[in-house]
C-alpha cells in the first residue's frame, strides 16, 4: 500500500525508509563535491529577472551544475567551511515541494551563533517567497561573500528521483525523501572533512512540527533541534537557507537543460519541442503558464520529458486521459493460459498440457 504524500508515517517506518533512501547515494544521483575556494557567484547571460527583463547578465549560483549540463540525478553541494570559531547554528528550509515540474531543493545556511544577532539579523533574510527575485540574488551573494562566518549547502532532489521514489512499491513518499535530504546534509556538515561544530539547528516544519522535532532530535541527540511552522519568517538563519534553496531551484528550472535533447543531439537544445525553461512558469499546478505547458507538451506515446514529476496528479491525469492506451501482453503467460484451456470428448475437463504429458487423476496414493 502506498503511503500518503502529506502524512507522516510512524517513527520506525520513517527511520527505515530514510535509511533506505540514504543508501541510494543521493537518490541515485551524482554528488557534487564542495568547492575548494569561496563560493563565488559567476555571471551568465539571459537568466530572467522579475523586474528587469532587459538585464543582460544576472548572478549564477555556484550550486548549479556546469552550464549546459542536464539534471539527470540528485546531488549535494556544500560551500567551503567557514573559518570562524563555533559553536554554529544551522537553518534548514526547502523550495519546490508542491510543483509538478522540476526538482525539490533543500537548503541549509550556517554561521556562528554569536554572528546571528550581530550581523545576520541586519542582512534582510526572510521567507524567500515574499522576497523579489533580485533581492534573493543579492542575499545569496551576501551569503557567499563572507567565507569567514557564513556557509550554505543544498541537496537537489531531481524530479526523476521524486517520481521513482513515489511510484516505487512500497512508495517512498515525499516526506521521507525530504527527511532523508535534511539528515544527509546535516551528516555531511558534522562528518570529516567538514566537521562543523554545530550546536543548534532550526528547521521549517515538515508535517506536525512537534513530531518531526522529536524524530530529528532522536537522530541527532547532541544537537539542540527546533522545528517550527513558518520558521523561515521567525529565524533569520532559516530565512537564509530558504533563499539558498529558492535561488538554486529557480535557476535550475528557468535555465532547464533538456536531457532528452542532449541525448538526441538536438541543435536547438529541445526548445522547439518543449520550449524554454523560463516559459514553464513556477511549476505549481495552479500557475497558468505551468497549466499551459502540461496541456500542450504531452507526447501521447512517450509522455513528458524528465522535468515532470510523474507521481503528481496533473501529470498522471493528463497521461491517462490524453495519452495512448497501452496494453502489456506477456507472451509466455498467454501461451500458458492457452495450454490450460478446456477440451471436449474423452478429455473434457482436462487441459491440453495434462493430456500431452499423460497425466491422470488418482483416487489414492
Amino acid at each position: 500500500m502506498s503511503k500518503s504524500q502529506d502524512n507522516l508515517t510512524s517513527e520506525d517506518d520513517i527511520a527505515m525508509e530514510v535509511d533506505t533512501v540514504e543508501e541510494s547515494q543521493d537518490f541515485e544521483g551524482s554528488s557534487r563535491p564542495a568547492t575548494s575556494i569561496a563560493s563565488d557567484i559567476s555571471a551568465v547571460e539571459d537568466a530572467p529577472s522579475d523586474e528587469d527583463d532587459d538585464k543582460e547578465q544576472v548572478e549564477r549560483p555556484a550550486s548549479l551544475p556546469e552550464p549546459g549540463t542536464p539534471l539527470t540525478g540528485s546531488y549535494t553541494w556544500i560551500s567551503p567551511r567557514p573559518t570562524a570559531e563555533g559553536p554554529y547554528a544551522v537553518g534548514v528550509d526547502e523550495a519546490g515541494r508542491g510543483p509538478a515540474l522540476g526538482p525539490l531543493v533543500y537548503g541549509m545556511a550556517f554561521c556562528p551563533v554569536s554572528f546571528i544577532d550581530k550581523q545576520l539579523a541586519k542582512m534582510g533574510f526572510d521567507d524567500s517567497k515574499i522576497l523579489k527575485h533580485d533581492t534573493r540574488i543579492g542575499l545569496l551573494q551576501a551569503l557567499s561573500a563572507d567565507p569567514v562566518n557564513l556557509g550554505w549547502a543544498v541537496n537537489v532532489i531531481s524530479p526523476q528521483a521524486i517520481s521513482s521514489g513515489m511510484l516505487a512499491k512500497p512508495s517512498i513518499n515525499l516526506n521521507t525523501q525530504s527527511q532523508a535530504a535534511t539528515i544527509s546534509l546535516l551528516k555531511a556538515l558534522l562528518a570529516p572533512p567538514y566537521s562543523l561544530p554545530i550546536s543548534e539547528v532550526y528547521v521549517d516544519a515538515l508535517g506536525p512540527a512537534e513530531k518531526y522535532q522529536e524524530y530529528l532530535q532522536a537522530r541527532f541527540p547532541r544537537l539542540q533541534i527546533t522545528v517550527r511552522n513558518k520558521a523561515d519568517s521567525i529565524y533569520k538563519i532559516v530565512g537564509a537557507a530558504s533563499v539558498a534553496a529558492k535561488v538554486t531551484r529557480d535557476f535550475l528550472v528557468e535555465d532547464w537543460v533538456w536531457e532528452e535533447a542532449v541525448r538526441s543531439g538536438l541543435a536547438d537544445g529541445g526548445e522547439a519541442t518543449w520550449g524554454r525553461g523560463s516559459g514553464l512558469g513556477s511549476g505549481y499546478p495552479s500557475d497558468p503558464n505551468t497549466k499551459e505547458w502540461i496541456s500542450s507538451h504531452l507526447d501521447k506515446t512517450f509522455g513528458y520529458p524528465t522535468i515532470a514529476r510523474f507521481s503528481w496528479a496533473p501529470i498522471k491525469l493528463a497521461m491517462e486521459t490524453k495519452g495512448h492506451s497501452v496494453q502489456w501482453v506477456d507472451d509466455g503467460q498467454k501461451t500458458l493460459m492457452k495450454a490450460f484451456e478446456g477440451v471436449t470428448g474423452v478429455d473434457k475437463g482436462r487441459c491440453s498440457l495434462t493430456k500431452e504429458l499423460g497425466i491422470s487423476s488418482v483416487s489414492s496414493l
